[in-house]
């Protein structure tokens, strides 16, 4: 099988919707690309390909012959990307800037008497300055497009004003030829200077939202430094971390930073992770302990060895996963692009029959109006509105999901986890810790520090994954390590060992039957209603004697009740699925108010599970974090992987969650919820201005009450319609959820 590749590479010399349409038009007809999709939102290509068949100068070469380009060289696209945004922010402020200083005076003029044979000429030197010095862009891609058989916004600003510029050229020049027919020669200098200078001011306010829609990204870039002390020969050096290797020795000092992944090989502190992993209190990090890269040394220093640079850091692989979710795009946004690509071409012949028509209607005394209808269609019809309206929703409810630890993979998840009215409850690591731990204890006799050392090196020296428990229980108790006489571990039983010619021993209810130790009725009645609850038992013994019997659960994390409780709350059916034995799901389920549950069930019965439920028209979600889970993770309609589970649990989700934290589930439902409306609020919008918009400028009221759209009011209402679309989905940083 073919290895494939995945890149997001910043895109350039997009201009609205249409432009994004034919990027990827032009990417996706080359051979080797699998898939590939155009943020206009972000300038960006999320391209997969196959390296073997074909390299990104390739595709490069391909976007230029288009007329655009992609930034393929550079190490960190993330950050090109963001230089370029700005480069193109100051840009668009200047030439904005300059056209409205010059445009005030044009529009005075215009007021003061513009139809003056000489204030008529210095309109025009005006008109063509800003036309020339600010809005030149417009016209060289507008003629690059056509000649490449292509249109786009740019098309309809170049056609608009310069239709208004020579028809007032002509009127300057010869003013006589409609003087000789008894009409008065009107100039429109003014409409094409604010046309220009109204677009380029939506433009800069466009660009200025559309930034905002990026700060997910831009906050997670921030977390990892530019620098890092690295260790040559004992000696200490400051150094880029784009030069840093796996295996290099880097000083992390406290307040720093940590700017890799890696090993803790000597010193030791508490490192805050709260920003990767949600957990709030600060980690102890001690020799061979793991850090990652982005999370904050506290007061000690520590040396690390690199495990992970550059792109292979847990949070360069988390800042990939949002912005190629980010990128890509929801099923009601190809319907857009269809649109979008044929919007120019019917807005162009929508301007020629709007133009045709009125001069049918009213003859030649009309040719002014038919003009002014005709510059106005072209003006107010906005393509980018349409192509913002998803993209922009998309990208702030998702970054918006990483900035609450929900890292969403793709937009099909986003889209439908708003549908979900199953979910399926993986048990062990999701609803409880998947740690064992000590629950309770019954001693036969009071504890005595010499019984506890006793039992801790049993323990310390036990593989059984239940000793770890036991000595986590005792770590505080003041227990403390010897050497025994002997010691023997009884496979499948347990462990003994000698201590002054005398037998302890600690395992299972085989193991204490074998040395015929007898148990009292209390205990008894006690470990009988633990084995009911599905906790595990741990005998302690001396000799025939028994001395305590232990209790050991998987605890229930803390927000599992609450997050049961809301989603059930939300009219969510809840199901419980486990491997593991009938009684201990039972007593979880109870716990947390679940009524469907089935314990013992493999991966095979997992999937088996969530088809049924799918036959019977459920829109369910499985959550789950081991790799008994990932059958059922992929058969499911939407696949939640908790962030400590396995890698391939993680790799089969669509969204995964770097917390514990159960709530997270009903938190990312609602996200879901509150982008989809968004998304529907902005189509609406951006489809109903054009239905309106473009009937009006073509003047359809003319003939009820002599409304004739001017198109200086069409640009400024075209420029703020993108506006509009874009902070409409800012919205949804501030709505709570």
């Amino acid at each position: 099988m073919k290895k494939r590749d995945t890149k997001v590479l910043p895109v350039l010399g997009m201009g609205c919707a249409a432009c994004a349409g034919r990027v990827e038009e032009l990417v996706k007809k080359l051979k080797g690309v699998e898939d590939a999709t155009v943020n206009f939102a972000a300038n960006t290509l999320n391209v997969t390909y196959f390296p073997a068949d074909m390299t990104l100068g390739d595709i490069q070469v391909a976007v230029q012959a288009g007329g655009y380009d992609i930034v393929i060289e550079e190490d960190n696209p993330l950050e090109v990307s963001e230089a370029l945004n700005r480069k193109r922010y100051q840009r668009i402020k200047r030439q904005a800037a300059g056209a409205w200083l010059l445009v005030i005076p044009l529009a005075l003029l215009h007021m003061a008497g513009g139809h003056t044979v000489y204030t008529g000429w210095v309109m025009m030197a005006l008109s063509l300055a800003i036309m020339g010095l600010f809005g030149r862009s417009f016209y060289v891609n507008g003629v690059r497009h056509a000649l490449s058989g292509n249109a786009n916004m740019d098309t309809l600003v170049a056609l608009s004003t310069s239709i208004a510029f020579l028809f007032s050229l002509f009127n300057t020049v010869f003013p006589h030829f409609w003087h000789d027919r008894g009409l008065f020669p009107v100039v429109y200098y003014e409409a094409s200077g604010m046309i220009i200078a109204f677009i380029l001011l939506g433009k800069l306010l466009e660009e200025k939202a559309k930034n905002s829609t990026s700060s997910a990204i831009r906050g997670l870039m921030g977390l990892q430094p530019k620098t890092a002390w690295r260790v040559t020969g004992g000696k200490e050096e400051e150094t880029p971390i784009s030069n840093l290797r796996k295996g290099d020795l880097i000083h992390v000092k406290p307040g720093e930073k940590i700017p890799v992944d890696g090993t803790v090989e000597e010193g030791e502190s508490f490192v805050d992770e709260s920003m990767l992993s949600g957990e709030p209190v600060a980690a102890e990090k001690k020799a061979g302990d793991r850090v990652l890269a982005g999370s904050i040394n506290q007061k000690g220093a520590f040396t690390l060895k690199a495990t992970g640079v550059g792109h292979s850091t847990v949070l360069a692989h988390i800042i990939r996963m949002v912005q190629e979710a980010q990128g890509s795009k929801a099923p009601v946004q190809h319907l857009v692009d269809r649109i979008s690509r044929w919007f120019v071409p019917v807005v162009v012949l929508i301007s020629i029959l709007t133009f045709i028509t009125w001069l049918v209607v009213g003859g030649e005394v009309y040719f002014p109006y038919a003009l002014l209808a005709a510059v106005s269609v072209l003006v107010i019809a906005c393509p980018c509105a349409l192509g913002l309206a998803t993209p922009t929703a998309l990208m702030v409810g998702i970054g918006k999901a990483a900035g609450r630890h929900i890292l969403i993979k793709d937009v099909y998840a986003l889209e439908h986890l708003c549908k979900i009215d199953t979910i399926v409850l993986d048990k062990t690591g999701t609803l409880t810790e998947g740690v064992p731990r000590v629950v309770d204890s019954y001693w036969l006799s009071k504890p005595d520090i010499c019984y506890l050392d006793i039992l801790y090196t049993a323990e310390m020296a036990s593989g059984h994954p239940l000793a770890s428990a036991v000595i986590e229980w005792l770590d505080d108790s003041g227990a403390s390590l010897f050497r025994p006489e002997h010691f023997e571990t009884v496979t499948g039983q347990g462990v003994r060992m000698q201590v002054r010619d005398i037998t302890y021993w600690v395992g299972n209810e085989t193991l204490m039957k074998s040395f015929d130790a007898i148990i009292p009725e209390e205990v008894s009645k006690q470990t009988i209603r633990w084995q009911n609850r599905g906790y595990s038992l741990v005998f302690y013994g001396e000799g025939t004697t028994l001395l305590a019997a232990i209790a050991v659960s998987d605890r229930i994390k803390p927000t599992s009740e609450m997050a049961v409780s809301r989603l059930k709350r939300e009219g969510m059916e809840v199901h419980l699925l486990s491997g593991d034995n009938a009684e201990a799901v039972e007593t979880v389920a109870s716990v947390l108010g679940i009524t469907c549950f089935k314990g013992g069930v493999l991966p095979d019965g997992k999937e088996d599970y969530i088809k049924a439920l799918q036959e019977k028209g459920r829109q369910v979600a499985m959550v789950g974090d081991g790799i008994n889970d990932s059958q059922a993770l992929a058969r499911a309609d939407v696949s939640i992987a908790m962030g400590k589970g396995t890698d391939i649990a993680m790799g089969v989700s669509m969204v995964t969650l770097m917390t514990p934290d159960l709530t997270l589930i009903s938190e990312a439902i609602r996200m879901s919820k509150q982008t989809v409306r968004l998304i529907k609020q902005n189509l609406f919008w951006a489809f109903i201005f054009n239905l309106i918009g473009i009937p009006l400028a073509a003047g359809v009221l003319y003939p009820v009450n002599g409304l004739l759209l001017d198109p200086v009011f069409a640009s400024a209402a075209m420029a703020f319609s993108s506006v509009a679309v874009v902070t409409n989905s800012l919205r949804l940083k501030f709505i709570r959820t």
